[in-house]
C-alpha cells in the first residue's frame, strides 16, 4: 500500500495528518488480524488505504498534467518502484525462508503459487479463485494480505492510462472518472450479496474507494482548496471511520454498502485535516505519525508474522502472547523502515539501476516460486517421521474428469460421476464425503467387476430422503441444496432404468450423534424430518434411524438390491496435517504439543457407533439390505491404526486416503456382483 508521500518528487506538500490517518488504519488492521476484541471491523483499514492512495496518487498525477499537459509514465512507475518494491522483496524472501523451514509439502507448493501472483500484482486474482478473505483456511496463507497491494498496483496502472487516453480534454476526463466511480460503486453494492468475493477482491468493484479520494484530489487542485475545512466534518469523518472499525461485520456483506462508510469518513478527514481542530491534532500526534511512517512495512510484516506463529504454535495461548507476536510485527516494520525503505528512498541512483533491481528481484522471486510449485513443494525437507502423514495430507485428491452436471434429465444439476467401464451405470453410489474419499477403491472395483456405475456425492449431506440438516460447516443455502438434491434423487429412479442396485455410503455416526468427535468435534449437525415439524424431546438418533429405514423401503420399490458400507472406525485424534506439522517441528522452540495420536482401541468406538448402526444392523438382519463392512481392514488385534504397512490410510479423523480405498476395493465387490443379463 502506498502510505506515504514522494516528497522529493511530488508537488503536494507533506501533510502529517495523513500519516495519522494512516495509523488509524493499519493499528485497525493488525489489531482485527491479531484478535484483539471489539475491532470486528478492522479490516475497513484496508479501505482507509484505498481512498488515501486514490488522494495522493490522484493529486500528484493531476498536478502533473494540469502543468505539462501529460504523464511521464517512466518517472511515476521509477517512483512506484522505488516506494514499494524494496521492502515488498524483503517480506518476501524472509517468508519465503520461513516457510521453506515449517509449511508442509502442499501448502508450499501454494506458497511458491502465491509467490507468483504477488511479484506480477495478481494475488488478488488468485485468492479470489480460491477461498474468501474470512475463511477459516485464510489464515494459512502467509502472502494473503498482498491481495489489496495488487489492487492498488492495478490502480497505478489504471489511473496513469486513463488520464493519457483524455489528456486532450480534462471536462471529459473528469466526466469519464465519474462515470467509473459510479459504474464501480454500484456493481459493489448491487453484486456483494450474491457475489460477494468478486467484490471483495477484484480491482473494478474496489475502484470506486480510490476514485473517492482521486475525485477530492482533483476538486481541491481545481478550487485551490487548503484542506482546512471545518472542524464538524472532521468530528463526523472520525466517527464514521471508528465506527466502521468497531461495528462492520465481517463476511457475506462487505464491502457492499457498507464500504460506504469508512471510505466517506476517511473522504472528510482528509478534505478538512489541515485545519486546526482537535482531531487533527490527535492525528498529527508525533506516536501517529511514527505509526503512519512505518505503516507499510507494519502492513507487509504483520501478516506473515501472524500466520506463520500461529502454524507453528497451533493457538495463541492468550491475548498477551498474541500481543507480543504484534510487537515482534512492529519491530520488523520498524527495521524494514528505517534499513530498507529509508535508504532506497533517500539514495541518489540512476532510473535504469532502480528498473534493474526491481526487474532482477521480480525474476527471482519468479522462478524461485515456479521451482518451489513445479516440485510439489519440496517434501524431502522433512524427515522420515513426518513422512508417512505428509503423503497422507497429499492422497485426498481424485480424479474427478469424467463428472458431469447434467442440464437435462432427471438428474439435471447434480453432478453425476461415472466408475468403472462406460455404459449404462448399473449400480448407484449416492452419499456424503465419504463417497469422495472411497473413490478410488470405488473405481478400481467396478473396473476389476466390468461393471459401469454412477456416483453421486455431496459433503455433508447423509443419504437419506425426507429430511433437512442444519450444519454448522455450511451455509443455509448448502443446508437446503442438500434437501432439494436427495428430493431430485428420490424422484428420479423412475427415469434411469438401467440401475439395478444402490449402495449408500455416510458417516452415519456424525449424523446420528449431531457432531464430530475428537479433532473435529466443533463441527455440528441437526438433522430433522423435512415435511414435519420438529418433534419436541425426540432423539437425533432416531430421526435419522427412521429416516434410514424410510430411504431403504423407497429404494427396494426401485432396486434389486441396497447396500450400505458400515462407516470406517473414526481414529478421533488423527490428522494428517496436524500429525505432519507435529513430527516437522519436532525440536522448534515454541512449537505446539503434540496432540495427535494413530490408533484408537476398536473397544473406545462402541458407545460412538452403537446408535447409528442400530437400524443397519437391524435391516441387514431382517435381509432388507447388505452390510458391508471395512473395518477388519483397518483394525486388528482390538485396534484401529490410520497407518498401516508404514503408509497413511486416513487423511483426517474420518475419512481415508486413496491408499486405503484402493486397498480396500474388495469390501465393494459385492456392490457389483451383478449376473449378466440385458443389461450388461
Amino acid at each position: 500500500m502506498d502510505h506515504m508521500t514522494d516528497r522529493p518528487h511530488s508537488p503536494l506538500p507533506y501533510r502529517s495528518d495523513i500519516d495519522g490517518l494512516r495509523a488509524v488504519a493499519v493499528l485497525a488492521v493488525v489489531l482485527y488480524h491479531f484478535g484483539f476484541p471489539g475491532l470486528d471491523g478492522g479490516f475497513v483499514g484496508v479501505d482507509v488505504f484505498f481512498v488515501i492512495s486514490g488522494f495522493l496518487i490522484g493529486g500528484i498525477l493531476w498536478r502533473e498534467y494540469r502543468a505539462t499537459g501529460t504523464i511521464w509514465l517512466k518517472h511515476f512507475y521509477l517512483r512506484r518502484f522505488r516506494r514499494l518494491a524494496p521492502a515488498f522483496f524483503a517480506m518476501l524472501a524472509v517468508t519465503g525462508l520461513l516457510s521453506w523451514a515449517l509449511l508442509l509439502p502442499f501448502e508450499f507448493r501454494e506458497f511458491g503459487k502465491q509467490a507468483i501472483a504477488a511479484t506480477v500484482y495478481l494475488s488478488n486474482v488468485l485468492f479470489f479463485r480460491q477461498v474468501g478473505y474470512f475463511d477459516s483456511a485464510s489464515d494459512e496463507k502467509p502472502l494473503l494480505h498482498t491481495w489489496s497491494l495488487a489492487v492498488e498496483e492495478q490502480f497505478y496502472i489504471f489511473l496513469p492510462l486513463f488520464i493519457l487516453l483524455f489528456r486532450r480534454s480534462h471536462r471529459a476526463m473528469i466526466v469519464a472518472l465519474v462515470g467509473c466511480w459510479i459504474a464501480s460503486l454500484a456493481g459493489c453494492i448491487l453484486l456483494t450479496a450474491e457475489y460477494q468475493t468478486v467484490t471483495f477482491f477484484l480491482f473494478p468493484f474496489r475502484a470506486w474507494e480510490m476514485l473517492s479520494g482521486v475525485l477530492l484530489a482533483i476538486w481541491g487542485a481545481e478550487t485551490g482548496r487548503r484542506w482546512r475545512g471545518f472542524a464538524a466534518l472532521s468530528w463526523i469523518g472520525l466517527a464514521l471511520v471508528l465506527a466502521s472499525v468497531l461495528l462492520i461485520p465481517s463476511g457475506p456483506l462487505f464491502p457492499g454498502l457498507l464500504a460506504v462508510f469508512p471510505v466517506l469518513g476517511t473522504v472528510l478527514l482528509l478534505a478538512n485535516g489541515a485545519g486546526r481542530n482537535p482531531v487533527n491534532r490527535l492525528l498529527t500526534m508525533p506516536e501517529a505519525v511514527f505509526v503512519g511512517r512505518i505503516s507499510y512495512s507494519l502492513y507487509l510484516w504483520h501478516w506473515p508474522v501472524l500466520v506463520l506463529s500461529v502454524y507453528l504454535r497451533g493457538e495463541y495461548a492468550n491475548l498477551l502472547e498474541a500481543a507480543l507476536w504484534m510487537a515482534l510485527s512492529v519491530g520488523l516494520a520498524w527495521v524494514s523502515w528505517r534499513f530498507v525503505e529509508l535508504p532506497v528512498r533517500q539514495v541518489r541512483m540512476p532510473g535504469w539501476v532502480l528498473l534493474g533491481g526491481t526487474v532482477t528481484a521480480s525474476v527471482v522471486a519468479l522462478g524461485l516460486g515456479a521451482v518451489v510449485y513445479l516440485k510439489d513443494g519440496m517434501p524431502e525437507r522433512f524427515g522420515p517421521e513426518a513422512q508417512p502423514h505428509i503423503a497422507a495430507s497429499a492422497d485426498f485428491l481424485q480424479d474427478w474428469s469424467r463428472c458431469t452436471t447434467p442440464t437435462e434429465g432427471p438428474l439435471m444439476g447434480i453432478e453425476t460421476c461415472p466408475i468403472g467401464p462406460e455404459g449404462a451405470p448399473r449400480v448407484l453410489v449416492w452419499g456424503d464425503s465419504h463417497v469422495r474419499a472411497f473413490h478410488a477403491g470405488l473405481d478400481l472395483a467396478a473396473q476389476e467387476a466390468g461393471v459401469p456405475g454412477l456416483v453421486i456425492w455431496r459433503a455433508g449431506c447423509p443419504p437419506l430422503f425426507d429430511i433437512r440438516k442444519v450444519e454448522s460447516a455450511a451455509t443455509l443455502a448448502q443446508d437446503a441444496a442438500c434437501t432439494n438434491a436427495n428430493l431430485q434423487i428420490k424422484q428420479s429412479f423412475g427415469r434411469l432404468p438401467s440401475l439395478e442396485k444402490v449402495l449408500l455410503i455416510g458417516r452415519w455416526a456424525y449424523y446420528a450423534n449431531g457432531s464430530g468427535v475428537g479433532l473435529d468435534a466443533h463441527n455440528t449437525i441437526a438433522v430433522h424430518p423435512a415435511m414435519a415439524p420438529t418433534r419436541v424431546g425426540e432423539l437425533q438418533q432416531d430421526t435419522v434411524a427412521e429416516a434410514a429405514e424410510d430411504t431403504v423401503l423407497y429404494l427396494l420399490d426401485w432396486f434389486d438390491e441396497v447396500l450400505v458400507l458400515r462407516q470406517p472406525p473414526e481414529i478421533t485424534k488423527y490428522d494428517s496435517r496436524l500429525a505432519s506439522r507435529e513430527a516437522a517441528h519436532r525440536g522448534w522452540p515454541l512449537a505446539r504439543k503434540p496432540d495427535t495420536a494413530t490408533e484408537i482401541p476398536a473397544a473406545a468406538l462402541s458407545q460412538r457407533v452403537i446408535a447409528s448402526e442400530a437400524p443397519w444392523r437391524a435391516m441387514a438382519a431382517a435381509g432388507a439390505v447388505t452390510l458391508l463392512d471395512p473395518w477388519p481392514w483397518i483394525c486388528s488385534d482390538g485396534t484401529c491404526r490410520a497407518l498401516h504397512d508404514g503408509a497413511g490410510w486416513y487423511f483426517d479423523n474420518n475419512h481415508v486416503t486413496n491408499t486405503a480405498a484402493r486397498a480396500m476395493a474388495p469390501v465393494f465387490a459385492p456392490a457389483f456382483a451383478l449376473e449378466e443379463g440385458p443389461g450388461s
